[in-house]
Formats: structure tokens, sequence, C-alpha cells
């Protein structure tokens, strides 16, 4: 439920919001906090899952990440981020999320303003066609990139 305004309240560890759990090709995503301003999300990525590179036009993404180790394509040039690491990614940046380790990978995102990539993931919970979820993704205002040649 989006909270506008935001209650003061405690999220408790593991919790998420109206208890809602996403399955997003193979990573699951627990809202933690959403108003029209902002919207946050627990992650946790198994290895070998990823977001391919993909453009949000309209929003700033934050990744705090809490356990692992993500690799990252960042406008371009590959980087990674380990436990404690801040991954700033400004709207209109083309950027690609990768668990390639062995581990789970657990971070803290959240975009700024929310738009509406809240119904997008309930959208897109347990749909399996990765073409679906470009196209599903591209009427929610997240555009996908062609893979490399």
């Amino acid at each position: 439920m989006n909270h506008e305004p935001m209650p003061a309240s405690v999220m408790r560890a593991g919790a998420s919001d109206d208890d809602v759990v996403w399955n997003i090709l193979g990573q699951t995503y627990k809202p933690v906090q959403w108003t029209n301003s902002s919207f946050a999300f627990d992650t946790l990525f198994p290895p070998g899952t990823f977001v391919p590179p993909h453009i949000h036009p309209k929003q700033d993404e934050f990744i705090r990440v809490l356990e692992g180790r993500f690799e990252l394509l960042l406008d371009g040039a590959s980087d990674t981020a380990v436990e404690g690491d801040l991954i700033r990614l400004p709207r209109g940046i083309a950027h690609g999320i990768f668990n390639r380790s062995d581990a789970p990978v657990r971070a803290l995102f959240w975009v700024a303003p929310s738009l509406r990539l809240y119904e997008l993931f309930a959208k897109l919970h347990n749909l399996g066609d990765p073409a679906e979820v470009v196209r599903i993704a591209a009427e929610h205002d997240v555009q996908f990139l062609p893979p490399p040649a």
C-alpha cells in the first residue's frame, strides 16, 4: 500500500509492506517503503541472477549492498560493489547488476521518485518470459537495452 503521508514506524528485519514478496526472474524483492517521492525494497539475488543493462529515464536509483558482491555495468564501464558499498545510479544512466559469485547477494534498493516501479514489480511477479519482462518494463518507464553484439 502506498502510504501518503508515510506513517512513523519500524519495519522489522525480514518484513515487507503488507507481506508482499515478489519473485522476479529468480530474485526476491520485498517492498519496505513506498510513497510518491521514493520506493525502497529489500532484494536477494541468488548466484547467477542479474538485471540486464537498462535505464530509468526519470528516476535516480541507489543500492546499498548488505551482503555479497555485485558486478556492475555503469554507463559502459565495469565495476564491483561489496558489503557496505553504496551504488549511485543517476537517472538516464545505463546500468546492469550481476551476481556472478557462488553466494547470494542481499541489498537494499531505492528509487526517487517512485513513479510506477511498484506497479511494474507487481506485474513482473512470477513472469518467466524475459521478452515479456522487457515489454512490460517499457510501459513503466524502464528501458532495457539490447544485448551486446
